[in-house]
């Protein structure tokens, strides 16, 4: 006998406390764990890093939010703005 359901996409999700959680929706951001980056999934940084196989430093989170409470900065490359303005909430006097 044969099944005939399709197998389901299960996509490992970094949560804001690094723990890892699996769900059934792809997340909206891609990271370094190295690096503590996180950016587009179209990056090209990121897939060249990936060709150069990378691969077992990548983190995936839901959305920007969750990337950020992590603990990671935006990518300079893809996200160019974003990273501009991290930039410069760091350097700023407190």
């Amino acid at each position: 006998m044969t099944s005939t359901r399709a197998a389901r996409a299960v996509y490992r999700l970094t949560q804001a406390d690094g723990s890892v959680v699996e769900r059934d929706v792809q997340g909206q951001f891609g990271g370094n764990r190295r690096l503590k980056i996180y950016g587009r999934l179209d990056c090209p940084s990121a897939l060249r890093a990936l060709a150069r196989g990378y691969g077992k430093r990548r983190v995936f989170f839901a959305d920007e939010v969750t990337a950020i409470a992590a603990g990671y900065r935006p990518c300079a490359v893809c996200m160019p703005g974003e990273y501009r303005r991290w930039k410069e909430g760091r350097t700023r006097p407190r």
